[in-house]
């Protein structure tokens, strides 16, 4: 595909400062970018690399000094280079109906232009929605809904009674609906609660790679709209994820927590049992949560507590040691000094 730079610059809504007329052939990163490729400048930090980048136009949210390539002014570069990769790269797939290899159920609904391949089980009564891709080797448990428009990768499990909305991606290896992690003691013995309840996916939620999302005990499991999961992230039966929340690799959500809108967990957060964290939260990398979270809080460390605090203590740790050392050549002093004037007292 070859796009004029005009013709990019209708397609993401910027201004064009430069020739128009240039051709595009490809979309990089700044540094791989050829000639024929656009790019985008948001990090001031690689300012340098915009002067060295062989790039033939770059996506920038202002004019920059001194720079000879044609530009396209937009407020969000990020944005504008996504919805270029996604016209360049992303191949549009046709339907290619449901495979003589696939193992099909009783009552089965299915919906239009679907594309389902070979080794795939499908158990009785789903509802498949329209333009649905299943990729090979993926299981859907009895009485399952999936939405229109939805993508699931090679090897993903998906036990019985969930319901996942429309544009949902997810990706190869996930596990969705399993048995959540409920025993009881008896004696020497933990006995199984069995896992009786649901899983909800709504609407354009993405999964990654090896992720489990545990049905509940009773009632529901959900993952609500809009939400994004990363590559091995746990959570736990009875969770519910609020709308448009991040959550990144690594994070292990425990039983009957409530998570809530625009929430933003870090890289290996662990967030411990019926724990409340309310909507716009920050969780920085690393850290344990304990107890309830308030609304637009930012938080970091193991336990955690409010950012700017965990912030300095951070600055303060790699002192310590001296600080330690100071402290002790100091409490002699203090004891010398002490002795001399118990010593003086004693003469008096």
């Amino acid at each position: 595909m070859v796009k004029s730079l005009g013709e990019i610059c209708e397609i993401v809504g910027g201004k064009v400062l430069g020739r128009s007329d240039i051709k595009i052939s490809g979309v990089s990163g700044i540094e791989d970018a050829k000639e024929g490729d656009i790019t985008f400048f948001v990090n001031p930090k690689y300012i340098s690399q915009v002067y060295k980048t062989s790039a033939s136009a770059i996506l920038v949210a202002k004019e920059i000094p001194d720079c000879a390539k044609p530009m396209v002014i937009i407020s969000n570069p990020y944005l504008a280079f996504a919805k270029l990769v996604n016209l360049f790269y992303v191949e549009k797939r046709k339907p290619t109906g449901v495979d003589k290899n696939v193992v099909v159920g009783e009552n089965i609904k299915f919906g239009k232009d679907l594309s389902i391949y070979p080794f795939v089980v499908l158990e009785d009564g789903l509802e498949i929605g329209d333009r649905v891709v299943i990729f090979p080797g993926s299981f859907i448990g009895k009485n399952t809904k999936i939405g229109e428009d939805t993508i699931i990768y090679p090897n993903v499990s998906i036990r019985e009674n969930t319901i996942i909305g429309k544009r949902v991606i997810i990706h190869s290896g996930a596990s969705i609906g399993s048995d959540g992690f409920g025993f009881v003691q008896e004696g020497d013995r933990h006995i199984k609660i069995p896992q009786v309840g649901s899983t909800v996916i709504e609407d354009d939620v993405e999964i990654g790679s090896n992720m489990c999302i545990d049905r509940a005990t009773l009632g529901s499991t959900v993952i609500k709209k809009g939400t994004k999961i990363d590559n091995l992230v746990q959570i736990g039966h009875n969770v519910v994820i609020g709308e448009n929340t991040i959550l990144v690799s690594q994070v292990g959500i425990s039983g009957s927590c409530n998570i809530g809108d625009n929430v933003l967990l870090a890289g290996q957060v662990g967030i411990a049992d019926h724990v409340r964290i309310g909507d716009n939260v920050v969780v920085g990398a690393k850290s344990g949560i304990g107890k309830d979270i308030k609304a637009n809080s930012i938080v970091s460390g193991a336990p955690a507590y409010p950012h700017h605090k965990w912030r300095r203590t951070q600055v303060c740790l790699p002192k310590l040691p001296e600080m330690f050392k100071r402290m002790r050549s100091l409490e002699k002093k203090i004891s010398k000094l002490e002795q001399k004037l118990l010593k003086k007292e004693k003469e008096k």
